[in-house]
């Protein structure tokens, strides 16, 4: 059975979001990447709190994808520690799935 997963990350700019976008979709990596600008996010990195404008990233692959998806994330991201988070996928619409199945073969 094919399991798909819903990939959050986060990056500091739309051109940065564009890019990791287009590379996953054009590879086969991710069927679709939705980006959700302006969301701010308030951390701690490196015993500071941090508050920043970033755009969330959410694709949408097969679990079998999730290696090379990050692989490919880490190659073209600014940040060194990069948000790349993976939720199960565990209902959907029959149709989009296999939509996203077709789409992320290799």
């Amino acid at each position: 059975m094919i399991e798909f997963i819903s990939v959050t990350i986060t990056v500091s700019s739309e051109a940065e979001a564009e890019l990791i976008a287009r590379a996953l979709v054009e590879e086969k990596l991710a069927a679709c990447v939705t980006l959700h600008p302006g969301v701010r996010s308030i951390y701690r990195w490196q015993g500071k709190i941090q508050d920043d404008q970033e755009i969330v990233l959410i694709a949408k692959t097969r679990k079998d994808r999730f290696d090379a998806l990050q692989a490919r994330v880490v190659a073209l991201h600014s940040y060194s520690c990069p948000c790349i988070v993976a939720l199960p996928i565990v209902a959907g619409h029959q149709p989009y799935l296999d939509w996203l199945n077709a789409e992320t073969k290799p």
